[in-house]
């Protein structure tokens, strides 16, 4: 398809401005329906005037969900900024900034992949999470 340079007339102005063959292409290529209304200096009058009313997308009459729940770790009530799934834990603000911050320190971590070693081999610790606890424990002492 063959685009060229069209004359379209401004819905706010009245003047008259070019909508050329690379515009279109764009719009072609977005599967834009409608032809542009405004000028650009009209479009962009429009689009601040539109951002002084209100900032956020709340003026633009988006509103956030907020939902009522209760920590999963600690059981205060607390409001978070989505729709709980089912089955997924829910955390408050600081039990979610705790399990976020990293420990410090090889060693713990050592001793907490000793520990998921153990607990992945079915309750039975194989040679080498025996090994690395022992290791974390007496490195500790």
């Amino acid at each position: 398809m063959e685009f060229i340079d069209r004359l379209l007339t401004c819905a706010d102005c009245g003047g008259e401005f070019i909508f050329t063959a690379g515009e279109q292409l764009f719009f072609f290529d977005k599967q834009f329906k409608n032809d542009p209304k405004r000028c650009k200096p009209c479009k962009s009058k429009r689009a601040s005037a539109g951002m002084k009313a209100g900032a956020g997308p709340a003026a633009a009459g988006i509103s956030r969900t907020e939902t009522r729940t209760e920590c999963s770790a600690c059981g205060i009530e607390t409001t978070v900024p989505f729709k709980p799934t089912q089955g997924r834990p829910v955390l408050c603000r600081q039990c979610f900034q705790a399990k976020r911050t990293p420990t410090t320190g090889a060693l713990v971590t050592a001793a907490a992949t000793a520990d998921m070693v153990a607990a992945g081999s079915g309750g039975e610790r194989n040679s080498v999470g025996a090994e690395l606890l022992a290791a974390a424990h007496s490195s500790q002492a």
